[in-house]
């Protein structure tokens, strides 16, 4: 009989995420199905996969795919009843493979099951909501299994055929708001998203991208972010972003650059000078699904 590990193929998308890569072992020791799209890192990362994680499978790229067309590429490779996507700068804590496996067979209707996530300090962390395309969450997290109708994308366990079907993530988001986009879908055309706090992954958020191109990295976060947020404007609400608004985000997102500067935090002020280079590039693209129903 095959144990709930048996069951699932862990994707893990990596860009220079070397520094992540002992930890991240520490919970798929015993995970049989790992695979690996490492979106061309500049560092160690593939020694480090190497040395951690010799079981997985290893699926070098010649550049940077994104975050869901990586993760689209792992599954190609999944024969197995679920896959596991899974950040690097997870950290899966005992039994939270077993529980999110135990939780997709009590509720067979589901297809995603999302764990509780824990911050750096090992609390929890608020990382489901409902739809943001229907209204604002507002309130405390479910204490107990419950629908919602997103979870973050940095750990999910989702049902390969449900997966396919909808052609997994939509490659037009690069980076950002492709975790809602995919849970609208899942539901929409699969079946519920379950949330099951049982399940605990510690999440370190922001830690996934290290080495020397940290800088380079915040920069295209706030590239991809603008950029990702007006496409899902677009997509799920029907609402195209117009030029003057447009341009009000780059004028709030340079000054604050430049306040970032003036309170020496670098790190942030790329962040906001990317999203300024966000804007100006922003040409709307072919939606490769079709409006979310309301």
């Amino acid at each position: 009989m095959n144990t709930a590990l048996d069951r699932v193929t862990v994707i893990v998308v990596t860009f220079n995420s070397a520094h992540c890569i002992a930890p991240l072992a520490e919970g798929l020791r015993t995970a049989p199905h790992v695979v690996v799209v490492d979106n061309a890192s500049a560092d160690d990362t593939a020694a480090a996969v190497a040395r951690e994680l010799s079981q997985a499978q290893w699926l070098p790229q010649p550049r940077n795919l994104g975050f869901g067309a990586a993760n689209n590429l792992g599954v190609t490779h999944a024969a197995t009843e679920f896959v596991l996507l899974l950040n690097p700068d997870c950290v899966l804590q005992p039994g939270a493979i077993e529980a999110l496996v135990a939780a997709a067979d009590r509720f067979p209707d589901a297809a995603c099951i999302a764990p509780q996530l824990l911050d750096r300090g090992g609390q929890p962390d608020l990382s489901h909501r409902w739809r943001s395309d229907r209204w604002a969450s507002r309130g405390p997290g479910a204490e107990g299994p419950a629908c919602v109708g997103f979870a973050t994308g940095a750990c999910l366990l989702i049902r390969t055929d449900a997966m396919r079907r909808i052609g997994g993530f939509d490659e037009g988001f690069f980076l950002y708001y492709e975790d809602d986009d995919l849970c609208i879908r899942l539901q929409q055309q699969c079946g519920a998203l379950v949330f099951e706090p049982a399940a605990r992954v510690q999440h370190i958020s922001r830690g996934s991208v290290g080495g020397p191109v940290r800088r380079q990295a915040e920069y295209l976060r706030g590239y991809h972010h603008i950029q990702s947020k007006f496409r899902f404007r677009a997509k799920h609400l029907g609402a195209s972003t117009a030029l003057p608004r447009r341009l009000g985000y780059a004028v709030v997102a340079a000054l604050e650059g430049v306040l970032r500067l003036l309170l020496l935090d670098p790190r942030r002020a790329w962040r906001c000078f990317g999203r300024v280079a966000g804007v100006l590039a922003y040409a709307p693209a072919p939606l490769s699904a079709s409006r979310s129903s309301s």
